[in-house]
């Protein structure tokens, strides 16, 4: 519970000016990923955002709507597809991208930044020392 409400609380100053941009937490984590390499391909990008794979496919239905991400057959396997950002998810990445780094910036004042690093350093050893235990795959909840 203690996890789950220090996310609560960082989290709910990001949704905040996501919404303003007109998009969710999981939809800006698609995006953000997707911004990482050129392309990517749909289980690939659910191991890169956490995402189940229904929420994920209803997200890309909606981001691919908006003209926000470009979906491509894989040339080597007609049943997947590539993901990518389309020029206007760039845009919107180069638009909310200082946003959310001056809402990191208040965070990392607010709390000290020394402290926050401890913090990822320690929320990493954790991670890493869950892994294989229960259901560590794509599709564990954590959306």
């Amino acid at each position: 519970m203690s996890l789950l409400r220090a996310r609560e609380s960082v989290m709910r100053h990001f949704r905040k000016s996501l919404r303003e941009f007109g998009v969710t937490e999981q939809q800006w984590r698609v995006l953000r990923a997707l911004s990482t390499k050129p392309q990517m391909e749909v289980a690939e990008l659910a191991r890169a955002t956490f995402l189940l794979g229904p929420s994920l496919s209803r997200i890309l239905v909606d981001l691919d709507q908006r003209g926000l991400i470009l979906r491509e057959p894989d040339p080597a396997d007609l049943r997947r597809w590539m993901i990518s950002l389309s020029p206007s998810g760039s845009a919107l990445i180069d638009n909310v991208t200082p946003v959310s780094e001056a809402i990191y910036r208040e965070i990392s004042q607010r709390f000290g930044e020394d402290r926050l690093s401890q913090l990822q350093d320690l929320l990493a050893e954790l991670e890493e020392a869950m892994a294989g235990l229960g259901n560590d795959g794509p599709d564990a909840p954590a959306d």
